[in-house]
């Protein structure tokens, strides 16, 4: 079976990761796509595509053309711009035989939208950090506050908020915003897994160190049994399929649930490392192999020190890739 990997971008350890469990599970190659021919991870897949932008008309049609070419029976997303589109054709590529492991347009839906997923989460219990409205926001005493914007990612999406002036000026740059009480908790990151029928398989608690553009770049895996069940539930009563990666408070009395990614996450390579292989089991279920559960099965107490790399490819490795398009 061969693997596409689609907006492959800089995800070099996830290509690895993938030529690792197909080597494993009997063979197969991974296939690395993305729009640009200068994207790093296209020069270490087994074979490279270029594809248009998922809001391009022309994607989906060229997607099909290199799921045929390449024999592909797994598809995996890892762009969050990218799942909608992908949960809601999947049935469409599960007729072509490929599975691509999201949830449904609604899950995709609650999991983007930072307000829908706070209100998602107290209608079934879970805990968050206190969500301000604006009779709240109007009293100076309540800063400083935290905000995030409602469709925003990344560290560019959020921040520390001193004062309702502040708080309209943010308004006024990003739309929309959750606002929250700021909350100085342990901050932890939910490396999870689940099944083609939603079970969750292993969930992996980390402490995030160094962050950078809202990616981890130094992290170590910590034992946090109530993290691991809370982890569990939100993945099941969500419906997520395959990776996700969850944010939470841990408050020591209660877990404050933050947000959660359905896609692998930037550092996401620790779970893997410590033993939870979720490109393994997804290639397993995507063979129509059973990928059992190991909630509580990873090595705790292992540090990932993520670093940068250099990749040289002459003009001629880039033509080879850009096709007629030549280099960019």
């Amino acid at each position: 079976m061969n693997v596409l990997i689609t907006s492959a971008s800089r995800k070099v350890s996830l290509v690895q990761a993938f030529q690792r469990a197909l080597a494993a599970e009997g063979g197969g190659r991974v296939v690395a796509a993305d729009s640009q021919p200068r994207a790093a991870a296209l020069h270490i897949a087994d074979r490279a595509r270029l594809l248009p932008r998922t809001d391009d008309p022309a994607f989906w049609d060229a997607l099909v053309a290199v799921i045929h070419d390449e024999a592909i029976g797994l598809v995996v997303p890892t762009r969050d711009e990218d799942l909608a589109v992908f949960a809601e054709r999947a049935g469409e590529l599960a007729a072509l035989g490929v599975w691509v492991p999201v949830g449904s347009t609604e899950s995709v839906r609650l999991c983007q939208d930072k307000i829908a997923f706070a209100r998602f989460c107290v209608e079934h219990g879970f805990s968050v950090p206190e969500i301000l409205d604006d009779a709240a926001l109007r009293a100076p005493a309540r800063y400083p506050v935290f905000a995030r914007a409602r469709h925003g990612k990344s560290g560019r999406h959020a921040f520390r908020v001193a004062s309702p002036a502040e708080l309209a000026e943010r308004r006024a740059e990003h739309g929309e915003l959750l606002v929250q009480e700021l909350v100085t908790a342990p901050e932890l990151s939910l490396d999870g897994f689940a099944d083609r029928d939603g079970r969750v398989l292993s969930v992996v608690p980390r402490v995030r160190g160094v962050v950078f553009g809202g990616e981890s770049f130094v992290s170590r895996t910590v034992a946090a049994p109530r993290m691991i069940d809370t982890g569990r539930r939100l993945g099941e009563l969500l419906g997520l399929r395959g990776p996700f990666v969850a944010q939470a408070f841990d408050r020591g009395d209660r877990v404050d649930l933050i947000e959660v990614n359905p896609r692998f996450g930037g550092a996401s390579a620790l779970a893997i490392e410590a033993g939870a292989d979720g490109p393994r089991a997804l290639v397993r279920i995507a063979a129509g192999r059973d990928a059992r559960p190991a909630l509580g099965g990873y090595r705790i107490g292992l540090t990932m020190l993520r670093y940068t790399q250099d990749l040289f490819v002459d003009d001629a490795g880039l033509e080879v890739i850009g096709g007629p398009r030549g280099p960019v």
